[in-house]
């Protein structure tokens, strides 16, 4: 237990196992008018299939009151039983929260592994964590939700269980053992994220040197982000048609119409019912959002669930004490009906809402004017007048002012810049006798 089972492949038997997947329907569930059953349990095959599991049934499992021991009326673990019996699934998916108990409990009736909604998700974010900050923070979070899971009346499947996954593998079988080194190993992994975030803050700060102002974006899984990040920026992010195809932060420069440069960066996707575990692993990597200049919420408008996405995302950012965002994007609008689009273009770029395919670049430069309309909207205009000699004054304004006008005349070179608030100072104190403050563009 001395590394990471992240760094190893993920278990043979566990890539086209067979899955059962049952999506757990409250009655009288709050906010159920945003979101219905059918589009839940799509979202957690969707899940499974994220995972690498052949989902070979899947049903909708209505619920009027919890039971303690087994989540499910007795009626209903019977039931399902009975189904299991005939399709021998290797793992059955319960898309909803289990304790430790009701999971045990459940295990035995059912006779066959079973996964809660928690453990679906922290194994893909265990399987596509590609930095090392993200490793750890995932692993932080599987071996909180384990060590819960450490109890005297395991069945034989959880003491075939071990390691850190969920789909297998060798490991301890002595409770006080594992619980003992899961500790150790939980502590260690705190020490080491402080020093990423120590390192992440003073990445931070030599940022804020240059400065570019950072643009997040934010959204839910699979709304494309990482296709819209990629277009911007022609970079070649991992981009598919996939819940939580991205985990790690991105960060890219981007030249604005205007000549503003920006940071932009790719944040992980969000979902309903984010395991708590996964948003306390997850905040140092969500400092990126939090500490943005501007937050851009990309939204999937062909989504039917598209208004709950929303409402999920905007729960998550105000969990986390970030500001709610000030762009949003309406994002694969090459799916729509060409009315839809229509309709949608015609009233993109008015206010802070702009339609947009980031597969086709439709609507890419209303959005890449909001974003400088956003970035710039408090800096000051300065007239600044050089001798034509000067070259080491005018790279300095070129490096740190957008340039919007420039006049020569005999020996002297005029310019009128746009300048970020923040580094004013240092144009008063290179230029002391030469500027001028036109305007102050927010004011």
């Amino acid at each position: 237990m001395t590394g990471s089972h992240f760094e190893g492949p993920q278990p043979d038997w566990a890539t086209g196992a067979r899955a059962f997947v049952i999506h757990v329907e409250p009655k009288d569930r709050a906010g159920r008018k945003l979101r219905d059953a059918q589009a839940r349990l799509d979202e957690a095959v969707g899940l499974t299939a994220a995972i690498h599991l052949d989902v070979v049934a899947q049903q909708i499992a209505p619920l009027g009151r919890a039971t303690p021991a087994t989540l499910l009326g007795s009626g209903k673990v019977e039931e399902i039983a009975a189904l299991a019996r005939d399709l021998k699934p290797d793992v059955i998916i319960v898309n909803a929260h289990l304790s430790p108990v009701q999971q045990r409990n459940l295990e035995r009736a059912w006779n066959s592994k079973v996964l809660d909604r928690t453990a679906v998700i922290l194994e893909i974010f265990g399987e596509r964590a590609a930095t090392r900050e993200g490793r750890l923070q995932v692993e932080l979070a599987h071996l909180t939700y384990q060590r819960s899971r450490l109890v005297r009346s395991w069945t034989h499947l959880e003491r075939q269980r071990g390691g850190f996954g969920f789909l297998g593998g060798p490991g301890e079988t002595q409770i006080e053992t594992d619980r003992r080194l899961i500790g150790e190993r939980i502590t260690k992994i705190k020490k080491e994220l402080e020093t990423v975030k120590r390192t992440r803050g003073l990445s931070r700060q030599a940022r804020a040197k240059v400065p570019f102002p950072v643009v997040a974006l934010v959204g839910y899984t699979n709304a494309g982000k990482s296709t819209l990040f990629n277009r911007l920026t022609e970079s070649v992010v991992l981009a598919q048609d996939l819940l939580f195809a991205t985990l790690d932060p991105t960060m890219r420069g981007l030249t604005l119409p205007g000549g503003t440069r920006v940071i932009l960066s790719d944040t992980v996707g969000f979902i309903a019912d984010l395991p708590t575990e996964l948003v306390a692993a997850f905040r140092a990597t969500l400092e990126e959002v939090l500490a943005a200049d501007v937050i851009v919420h990309v939204r999937d408008a062909a989504h039917d669930e598209s208004e709950a996405q929303k409402a999920d995302v905007l729960k998550v950012l105000e969990d986390l004490g970030a500001e709610a965002p000030a762009i949003e994007v309406l994002n694969k609008i090459d799916l729509l009906e060409e009315d839809q689009r229509a309709g949608l273009l015609a009233r993109s770029g008015r206010g802070e809402v702009v339609a947009v395919s980031a597969l086709t670049g439709e609507g890419l430069d209303s959005l890449k004017a909001l974003f400088a309309r956003f970035v710039t909207r408090d800096n000051i205009t300065l007239k600044l007048s050089l001798p034509a000699a000067d070259g080491e004054g005018l790279a300095f304004a070129y490096r740190h002012a957008q340039v919007l006008e420039r006049r020569v005349r005999a020996d002297r070179i005029a310019l009128v810049l746009r300048v970020n608030p923040d580094d004013m100072g240092r144009f008063e104190s290179r230029f002391p006798k030469n500027l001028k403050v036109l305007e102050v563009v927010g004011g």
